[in-house]
């Protein structure tokens, strides 16, 4: 990821290309006040998904994944043995 320092000024003028730049090629500004760092536009980090999002995500994933037999038997014995440690939130861990 490319980080540039540019002054405020810099980017009250050119603001939309530097949002531009953050969102297509990643890039990071750091805003300069008097020569010292204020402020910086960084790109969005992806939301993590959870319960249903997940599930949702993998339904449409394996849709169009093309498993054999035994890679589909496999990826389930997986999904299973991580489920057994997941815990509530809460919950006491083993000890």
């Amino acid at each position: 990821m490319k980080t540039v320092s540019i002054s405020v000024t810099e980017a009250a003028r050119n603001f939309a290309e530097y949002v531009n730049r953050t969102r297509y090629q990643g890039s990071t500004f750091v805003l300069l006040k008097n020569g010292k760092a204020v402020a910086r536009i960084i790109p969005e980090i992806p939301k993590i998904k959870k319960g249903k999002e997940l599930a949702a995500a993998l339904r449409e994933a394996l849709k169009n994944a093309h498993l054999t037999s035994n890679e589909a038997k496999a990826w389930l014995y997986d999904l299973e043995e991580s489920r057994r440690g997941d815990r509530p939130p809460g919950a006491r861990w083993p000890s």
